[in-house]
Order: structure tokens, then C-alpha cells, then sequence
């Protein structure tokens, strides 16, 4: 089995993933600035305290544990906050992803799982989006994104570093056995949000826009399992070392619920009242985002175990009871 370097292993999905490859076998190396990680959240192999900017601090980890591949989670990942303060993004994504892969080339580390979006692909032309859709992102997030996965491609050809993408669509859940889950600061994502109202850790949700063309006229999003999303990192990291070659997989569940449909099922797993007050809708919103994911299932041999929407919010919802007082500080 392998040591693997996770920067940004104190993360949400760098977490589930650390424990996933922990119960393989493997020895995940989490190496996260804490910025936005949780100390607490490390409970599956070390952890290095240190920022993907700094070469110094990268070099003592690469050579103290000689890890033979990477996983890389490590970045800014608000939108909104994107398009407000671009430079953030393209300091801490695009050159901090530099860094990590000069780091990675110069201490014989050809191999890298990489956490992707499906913010690269902008606006869609078609729904599902399949890995062939064009990327053409709309604000600088998805554009950091893309840039790193040209760097890849390139490192591929000048240095021999494999590496697969993995273009993420809307990543809910928590750890079915409770130990691990979301908590974001400032918390943008529909689920936990709809369950802080049930919990009266705020008083209503907004809703932005109901006048798109679907059957209830909010947004229809993708939601793929935390869990299911971790199990990816794994399957993907297995394909590189069996020699497998440079690709990029979507996940999601191939299946979209919307807006109003998520709070029905918050209102009906909670028990509670979920008011919400509707507003205009965003800019750049597209009214439909799901995944077509035949690629991973056939070439990764991954499909997803927590496909039901009501399993995905049950799991948050044990989390978020036992984040009240927050668990992870």
C-alpha cells in the first residue's frame, strides 16, 4: 500500500477521503494550512501543518515521508467570492498548484489525483454534461480550475506526472458513521444551510429565483454523496498506479433535484418548518446541472452507493445535530 500526500486533507472532501484511504490500507499524509481545514477533522494518518505557496515547508514533508502519489484538494473554492477578489484565486490555486507541482516533478513523484469541478465546463450547452462538453467557465473559481488541469496535461507531457481530474458537481453529505462532515465558514451550500434553519441557527433560507423553465422554476442541481466522491479519489488513485494514463472523469449521481425539491425533503427528514423568501436569481445560475458520469463507471469501475437524495440529507442532518455546539473546535 501507499503513502499519499493530501494537501488540503483537513477539508471537507479531503477528509472523507483521508479515512477512505486509511481503511484500504493506504497511509494518507494530510498537509492543510487550517485556513478553512479543522485539526480535528485529521483522524487518518499525520498531519503537516503548511501552505501549497511555501516550497520550503513542502520540500521537509516531500522528503520526510516520500510519498508516491498525491491527491490535491488544497484551494480557495467560493464563487461568488471569485468574481469579488479574483487575484486570491489565481494566487492560491494557479500558483499555489505551481508550486506543489514543481515540488512533486523535483522529488520523483509522478502521480496526482486532482479535485476538479464542473465549474470548468461554464455555462451548459447540453444537460447531462458529459467530459466532452466544452469548457468554457464563467468566473474566475472555474477558471483557476481549468488553468491547473492545463497544467497537468503539460506537466504529463514535459515531466512524465500522470494525473486524473476529477470534475466534482454539487458534493452533499456526511460521513455515514457520523465522525466527519461539513462545516464551512462562511457556509454557502443548500443542504446544511436548509438544516441550520431546522436547527433556528438562522431564521429562513433564500431562494434564489423561481422562474426557470423547470417544473417548479428553481435550479436543478447534481448531488453526489461526500462518501461517494471520497471512493473516487481511491478508485482513481488505484488506475494511476497500475500504470493507468492522464483522464478526467465527471461525478455526480447522473440524476438533478431542485431547489424546492431539497427543502421538501429537509422538511420531511427534520421534521421541521423550513421557510424561505425568494429572491433574484444570481448571475450566472443555470437552470439545470447534472452530470452524465458513464465514463467513471466504466473506466474507473465507480458508481455511486448513497444515490438517494433522502440517505445524502439524513447523513447531514446527524452531522449537523452533533456539530451544536461545533464539534471540530
Amino acid at each position: 500500500m501507499s503513502v499519499v500526500l493530501v494537501t488540503g486533507g483537513a477539508g471537507y472532501i479531503g477528509s472523507h477521503t483521508c479515512k477512505v484511504l486509511a481503511l484500504a490500507g493506504h497511509t494518507p499524509i494530510s498537509y492543510d494550512n487550517l485556513v478553512c481545514g479543522h485539526l480535528r477533522a485529521v483522524r487518518w494518518g499525520p498531519l503537516e501543518v503548511g501552505d501549497i505557496s511555501d516550497r520550503l515547508r513542502l520540500d521537509e514533508v516531500l522528503a520526510q515521508y516520500r510519498p508516491e502519489v498525491a491527491i490535491h484538494f488544497a484551494a480557495s473554492s467560493l464563487v461568488g467570492e471569485s468574481v469579488q477578489n479574483p487575484g486570491k484565486y489565481y494566487r492560491n490555486n494557479v500558483l499555489g498548484s505551481l508550486n506543489l507541482l514543481e515540488a512533486l516533478r523535483d522529488h520523483g513523484i509522478d502521480k496526482l489525483v486532482f479535485s476538479s469541478t464542473c465549474a470548468t465546463y461554464g455555462m451548459p450547452v447540453y444537460t447531462p454534461i458529459d467530459e466532452q462538453h466544452p469548457q468554457q467557465p464563467i468566473n474566475p473559481y472555474g477558471a483557476s480550475k481549468l488553468m491547473i488541469e492545463r497544467m497537468l496535461q503539460d506537466f504529463d507531457v514535459a515531466h512524465g506526472l500522470r494525473s486524473i481530474s476529477l470534475r466534482y458537481f454539487n458534493a452533499a453529505g456526511a460521513d455515514p458513521e457520523g465522525e466527519i462532515g461539513e462545516a464551512h465558514d462562511p457556509e454557502t451550500h443548500l443542504i446544511p444551510l436548509a438544516l441550520q434553519v431546522a436547527l433556528s441557527q438562522r431564521e429562513h433560507l433564500q431562494v434564489y429565483g423561481v422562474d426557470y423553465p423547470t417544473a417548479d422554476g428553481s435550479c436543478i442541481r447534481d448531488y453526489i454523496h461526500v462518501t461517494d466522491l471520497a471512493r473516487a479519489h481511491l478508485q482513481a488513485l488505484g488506475l494511476l498506479l497500475e500504470g493507468g494514463q492522464s483522464d478526467a472523469f465527471n461525478l455526480g449521481n447522473g440524476q438533478g433535484f431542485s431547489v424546492l425539491e431539497v427543502i421538501e425533503q429537509v422538511r420531511r427528514i427534520t421534521g421541521h418548518s423550513i421557510p424561505f423568501e425568494t429572491v433574484d436569481r444570481r448571475v450566472g445560475d443555470s437552470p439545470i446541472l447534472t452530470a452524465q458520469t458513464e465514463k467513471a463507471r466504466q473506466v474507473l469501475g465507480w458508481q455511486p452507493q448513497f444515490s438517494d437524495l433522502g440517505l445524502i440529507i439524513q447523513h447531514a442532518w446527524g452531522w449537523q445535530k452533533k456539530m451544536e455546539p461545533d464539534c471540530y473546535e
